[in-house]
């Protein structure tokens, strides 16, 4: 998959396109059905299927409040992938793009650069200065300049709309499994195995530290799977302060299971697939101790299952 992150950069090698334009943090459920719808019409038509992305996210700058990321960017470029994108354009969301007007927007980046024969978008999707305009307007402008519009229904499970807003608060919640229903995936963290205070030696159960690079740690200890050099583990990890030992920053540190060796500085994916408590402040380090080989040993019964 090609990767642009700059409008100044040449587009024309792609040749008319395919695009679907959204945050689509997480790649839920919702995002998967417009890009699979994406990439299945751009071969039918004979187009580069071409995703259109921001980074930061829009409500990062214009927010009022401080939005958490379900994804990191890379994350998010390596799922397109995976879907069969051919293409994908990360455009930092500045003081420029912000007052692009709708109209402005459709003839500077969908036709003039990226020659749309074909936009996909969801229903709930809107662009431009002031966020004036939708789906309808799009699909209005694309009948004078001559692209289709295909407009995509939301996914709906329990009777709510999955987006990606929903999502974080599962996550924030710590409601991984719940959580992955609406994600069509586990959440997953990745980050760099990184020194700790040996605290896991200390203890006699070995733990790899990790400097994660997700917004979103949910709090607590959780069933995992850990992925080191396309290996995968399963583990179980802490994420949170460590109240016995009076830590005051959030760490977050995986027991891989029937593993032994150094891993430091290497590359680590955890994704998050059942909570088993919260964390919790014990009398001493010996009962921290005895609670870490309850949870190991429920994370071998979780496997032994599956």
């Amino acid at each position: 998959m090609r990767i642009f992150t700059s409008l100044d950069e040449n587009f024309v090698s792609l040749g008319s396109t395919a695009v679907a334009i959204g945050n689509f943090d997480g790649l839920h459920l919702g995002h998967q059905k417009i890009i699979k719808t994406l990439v299945s019409e751009a071969k039918e038509l004979g187009l580069k299927s071409v995703v259109l992305t921001f980074s930061p996210h829009p409500e990062k700058i214009l927010g009022q409040e401080t939005i958490r990321m379900i994804q990191t960017i890379n994350q998010r470029l390596e799922g397109l992938k995976g879907l069969g994108v051919e293409a994908a354009l990360v455009i930092p969301f500045n003081d420029h793009f912000f007052r692009l007007q709708p109209e402005e927007f459709i003839q500077e980046i969908l036709i003039f650069r990226l020659q749309a024969k074909l936009v996909v978008v969801g229903k709930d999707f809107r662009f431009g200065y002031g966020r004036q305009g939708n789906p309808d307007y799009l699909a209005e402008a694309g009948k004078k300049s001559g692209f289709k519009v295909k407009i995509i229904p939301p996914v709906m499970i329990n009777n709510e709309v999955v987006s990606s807003s929903l999502i974080r608060t599962m996550l924030e919640k710590g409601q991984v499994d719940k959580a992955a229903i609406y994600l069509g995936h586990p959440y997953e963290i990745e980050g760099t195995v990184v020194q700790g205070d040996s605290r896991g030696q200390i203890l006699g159960i070995p733990t790899a530290n990790i400097a994660p690079r997700n917004e979103i740690l949910p709090s607590g200890v959780f069933i995992t799977e850990s992925e080191i050099q396309d290996k995968l583990f399963p583990s179980v990890t802490n994420i949170g302060k460590r109240p016995t030992i009076s830590s005051s920053s959030q760490t977050m540190e995986s027991h891989l299971l029937n593993f032994r060796g150094t891993i430091y500085g290497q590359e680590i994916k955890t994704k998050l697939l059942k909570k088993i408590r919260d964390e919790r402040k014990f009398p001493d380090l010996e009962s921290l101790r005895q609670q870490i080989l309850q949870d190991i040993e429920q994370a071998r019964q979780f496997w032994a299952k599956r």
